[in-house]
């Protein structure tokens, strides 16, 4: 056996796996909750285009989201994607977004922002009942993405 103990700690190398776009809704705004400011965005639907299928995603999922401050929020999505076989794939997502104090105010508000200006980054898991697809409940995926105002552009990546 020729283990080498170096090239299993390289840098791991990101592959490709997913783009969605998800449709969301206007806020609901909870309010101040003690550590930062509590809103639901509903999820509507969307689209995803993966490296060997597709699917859409359903509506009622949200994202849960706690503006920590006028330059970071934390945002957990959950929701479903429906592949085009029919076999349903729960999504939660795990985010941090930041930027600019001013940058951060129009997000919040629904305006439109340049994306370079923002640093938005998740953690996507999965679960699914499907035998052909539950090689992904055994990867580790990361994802950047863009907020618009009625929708949230995401790419994922397998982390190799």
């Amino acid at each position: 056996m020729n283990a080498d103990p170096e090239a299993a700690l390289a840098a791991p190398r990101l592959t490709p796996f997913a783009d969605l776009s998800v449709q969301v809704g206007a806020p609901i705004e909870v309010g101040a909750v003690g550590h930062g400011t509590r809103r639901v965005i509903p999820i509507l639907g969307g689209t995803c285009v993966a490296r060997d299928w597709s699917a859409r995603v359903l509506p009622g999922g949200a994202d849960f989201q706690l503006i920590v401050n006028e330059r970071m929020a934390r945002l957990e999505a959950r929701y479903v994607l429906e592949t085009d076989a029919g076999e349903r794939i729960y999504v939660q997502n795990d985010a941090v977004r930041t930027a600019a104090p001013d940058v951060m105010a129009r997000l919040v508000r629904g305006e439109p922002v340049d994306p370079a200006r923002v640093y938005f980054r998740c953690v996507p898991r999965f679960e699914t009942a499907a035998p052909a697809l539950a090689w992904i409940m055994e990867r580790v995926f990361l994802g950047s993405g863009v907020r618009r105002p009625d929708n949230v552009a995401m790419r994922f990546f397998e982390v190799m």
